[in-house]
């Protein structure tokens, strides 16, 4: 019995290296969770029906990038458009009232290193209407 519940315990422990987070589609999360399957597909209409219209997005805290659907359409329908390769994989997620955090990896080229990401995703009436990105500082 003790070699069984030690398996148990090594197997559980062993878990959360092979685990991938699994996202909810409902609730607070749910916009964000859309907009990454969407992402992932290059469906931009989709992908869009996540944020409000008047959104906000920041490369970085306190950094206006751009603002609006309008804009976003036009950015990422080009993205999609040109980069095949493109995927995002959901690391990690935290939510806390409305917001959440992705930790996310993103491929754009099969041939070169995944980018790290954080993704903050304000939310209200079911829309993303703030989205903050911050990057790793890139290595020396």
């Amino acid at each position: 019995m003790k070699l069984y519940a030690l398996t148990i315990v090594l197997l559980m422990a062993a878990l959360p290296a092979f685990a991938q987070y699994i996202p909810k589609t409902t609730g607070i999360e749910a916009p964000a969770t859309l907009q990454l399957q969407a992402y992932n597909n290059r469906d931009i209409d989709t992908f869009i029906k996540a944020y409000s219209d008047d959104v906000k997005v920041y490369r970085q805290p306190g950094v206006l990038s751009y603002q609006g659907t309008d804009e976003m359409r036009k950015r990422y329908g080009q993205k999609f458009a040109e980069t095949p390769d493109l995927h995002c994989e959901l690391v990690n997620r935290i939510v806390s009232g409305n917001v959440v955090i992705d930790h996310e990896r993103v491929q754009t080229d099969k041939n070169k290193p995944r980018t790290e990401a954080i993704a903050i995703y304000r939310i209200r009436d079911s829309r993303i209407y703030e989205v903050t990105f911050i990057y790793p500082d890139p290595q020396n």
